[in-house]
C-alpha cells in the first residue's frame, strides 16, 4: 500500500498551516490555521475491509513542568513519550482519499466535538484533551489537531501519519476512544500500513 499527501512531504518540514500553532516574533507561539492534511493512497488488498489513521509524535518531553518557560530549554535528549494528534477508525474501505481540511480546520476551544470526516468513520479523542486539562481551553478534542511542540524545545519533533488496513469492517471499541486502545483494538487485524512523516518545530534555534 502506498500513501501519499498533496500537503506533507516525507521526511520535510510540516506547513504550518497544518499545524496547531505557529511561531509568533513576540508571543513566541501562536495558534494556526489547523487544517488536516490531504491523504491518499493505492495498492490496497482485496481483503481489506476497512481503514485506521493515527498520526503521532513521539518526540513530546515526558516531563512538561519546563515547556515553554522562558530561561529554560528542554534538552534534546530527554525522555520522550507518544502524543496523538489524530484518530481515526471505521474509514470505509471504497475510501482512498482525505482531502485537504475535510477532517477540520482551526483551533476549537475545548474541542471539536463531532469533527468531519468520512460517512461512517469515527474519530477519537486526541491528546491535546489531556495536555490542556485544568488550562482556559480544557476540553474533549476529537479528531485533528496538528503540531504544536514546546517553543524551547531543542529536539526536532516527526508526526507519523500511517494508514492502516485492516480485515474487520468496524473496531470493537466503545466510544469515546484515544490512540492507544486504538493500537491495542487492531492488534492482529492489519493486513497492511503505510506511514509519511513530517517534522514541525516552533525552536527558531532548531533546524
Amino acid at each position: 500500500m502506498q500513501l501519499r499527501s498533496t500537503d506533507l512531504t516525507h521526511g520535510e518540514p510540516i506547513d504550518p498551516q497544518f499545524a496547531f500553532g505557529k511561531i509568533d516574533p513576540v508571543d513566541r507561539m501562536t495558534l494556526s490555521d489547523n487544517v488536516s492534511p490531504n491523504l491518499a493512497w493505492k495498492g490496497v488488498s482485496a481483503a481489506t475491509r476497512s481503514f485506521a489513521l493515527l498520526c503521532v509524535d513521539p518526540d513530546v518531553p515526558s516531563e512538561a513542568e519546563h515547556a515553554n518557560q522562558e530561561g529554560k530549554t528542554l534538552p534534546s535528549d530527554m525522555p520522550r513519550v507518544d502524543f496523538y494528534h489524530w484518530v481515526m477508525i471505521d474509514i470505509p474501505a471504497s475510501t482512498r482519499e482525505l482531502a485537504s481540511g475535510e477532517c477540520g480546520r482551526g483551533v476549537v476551544p475545548s474541542g471539536k466535538s463531532e469533527p468531519p470526516g468520512p460517512e461512517q468513520s469515527r474519530q477519537g479523542l486526541n491528546d491535546f484533551t489531556r495536555f490542556l486539562a485544568g488550562s482556559e481551553m480544557e476540553g474533549r478534542y476529537f479528531g485533528y489537531d496538528g503540531p504544536c511542540p514546546p517553543w524551547n524545545d531543542e529536539r526536532l519533533h516527526h508526526y507519523h501519519y500511517t494508514l492502516y488496513a485492516l480485515d474487520v469492517d468496524t473496531i470493537d471499541i466503545a466510544d469515546p476512544f484515544d490512540g492507544p486502545a486504538v493500537k491495542a483494538a487492531i492488534e492482529g487485524h492489519v493486513l497492511d500500513q503505510a506511514t509519511i512523516t513530517g517534522t514541525y518545530t516552533l525552536n527558531p534555534e532548531v533546524g
